[in-house]
C-alpha cells in the first residue's frame, strides 16, 4: 500500500510503477526514445540499408577480388570475407546508430523537449543517463536485428551465443552511446555536431577490425587501433559469433604484449569507456547554461 504522499512521487509505466526522482526521470528520458525510435519505421529500416550494403555489396565484392578469401591468414582459417565482416556489419550498425542518436539531444536543446527538461526540478544526471540507455537500447535492438542473416553468412546460432550477443552488444552500445552524448552536451547546433561526428566516426569504424584483422598492420596503425575503444567491442563480438560456428578466429583477436586479451576483459574496457564518457556528460548537465 502507497499513501497519497508517495503516489505524487511515483512514476506510472507499462511495467509498473518507478519510483520518482532521479530514477522515474532516468526511465521517463528512456521510454520517450524509445518509443520515438520503434514509431519512426523508414528510420529503422534506412539504419539497416547500409549495413546491407556493406554486407551483400561490398563483402562480395572483396570477397571476390581477393579470390575467395582475404588474405593467406584468412585462408588458413577457412573464414571468408562475407562471414569475416558479418560481426563488423552489425558493430557498424550499432556503432552509427549510438552515436547518431545523441543526435536528438542538440535538436531537442534548440527546439524541444529538452528545453522543459532543463528547466525542470530534476537532477540533470537523470537526462544524461535516460538519453545514454535509450541510444544504447536502440543501437543493440538495431544490431540483433541482422542476426537473421547468419545463416546465409555460414554462422551457426544458439540460444547461448545469442544471450552473449545481446550483452556484448550492448555494452558496445552503451560505450559509444554515452560518448555521444557526451559530446552532444557540449555542441550547440547540428551542423557543428555532425561535423563533429563524422570527424570521429569513419576512423572509429575502419581502426576497429570491421572490414580487416587487426594483425600483421604496420606499428602505427596496430597503436592507433589499439586507442581505439570500438575495437574492443567488435573483437569479442567476432570471436563469439564466428568461434560458435567452429572458426578458428583467436588468431584474428587483439593481442597487446603478444597476449590475447580475454573477451571479458575487452568488455571491461568498453563499460568503463562507457562510464567515463557517461561522467563526462552528467558533469556537462548539471552545468549551468
Amino acid at each position: 500500500m502507497t499513501t497519497a504522499a508517495q503516489r505524487t512521487t511515483m512514476v506510472t509505466t507499462p511495467f509498473g510503477e518507478v519510483g520518482g526522482g532521479l530514477l522515474g526521470a532516468i526511465y521517463i528520458v528512456w521510454w520517450r526514445d524509445i518509443i520515438r525510435y520503434w514509431r519512426d519505421r523508414a528510420r529503422v529500416g534506412a539504419s539497416l540499408a547500409q549495413p546491407l550494403l556493406y554486407l551483400v555489396i561490398f563483402g562480395t565484392g572483396l570477397a571476390s577480388s581477393l579470390g575467395g578469401g582475404f588474405g593467406s591468414s584468412a585462408g588458413a582459417a577457412g573464414v571468408s570475407y562475407t562471414t569475416f565482416i558479418f560481426p563488423g556489419v552489425i558493430s557498424m550498425s550499432v556503432l552509427f546508430t549510438s552515436i547518431f542518436g545523441a543526435m536528438s539531444i542538440v535538436w531537442d536543446r534548440e527546439f524541444g523537449f529538452m528545453r522543459e527538461l532543463l528547466v525542470a526540478p530534476i537532477d540533470r544526471a537523470a537526462i544524461a543517463v535516460g538519453k545514454t540507455l535509450g541510444g544504447a537500447t536502440q543501437a543493440m535492438i538495431q544490431g540483433l536485428i541482422l542476426l537473421v542473416l547468419a545463416p546465409f553468412v555460414g554462422v551457426t546460432l544458439s540460444p547461448a551465443v545469442v544471450l552473449e550477443i545481446v550483452v556484448l552488444t550492448f555494452v558496445l552500445a552503451f560505450g559509444l552511446s554515452a560518448m555521444g552524448v557526451a559530446l552532444a552536451s557540449y555542441m550547440r547546433s547540428m551542423q557543428g555536431f555532425q561535423v563533429v561526428m563524422n570527424f570521429l566516426m569513419m576512423p572509429m569504424f575502419f581502426l576497429s577490425g570491421a572490414l580487416f584483422p587487426l594483425v600483421g598492420l604496420p606499428s602505427w596503425m596496430t597503436v592507433l587501433t589499439r586507442l581505439n575503444p570500438a575495437s574492443y567491442g567488435i573483437d569479442p563480438i567476432r570471436r563469439t559469433l564466428l568461434g560458435s560456428s567452429g572458426f578458428p578466429v583467436e588468431r584474428f583477436a587483439i593481442n597487446i604484449f603478444d597476449r590475447t586479451l580475454p573477451i571479458a576483459v575487452e568488455a571491461a574496457i568498453v563499460l568503463a569507456f562507457g562510464l567515463v564518457m557517461l561522467a563526462v556528460a552528467v558533469r556537462a548537465f548539471q552545468r549551468r547554461d
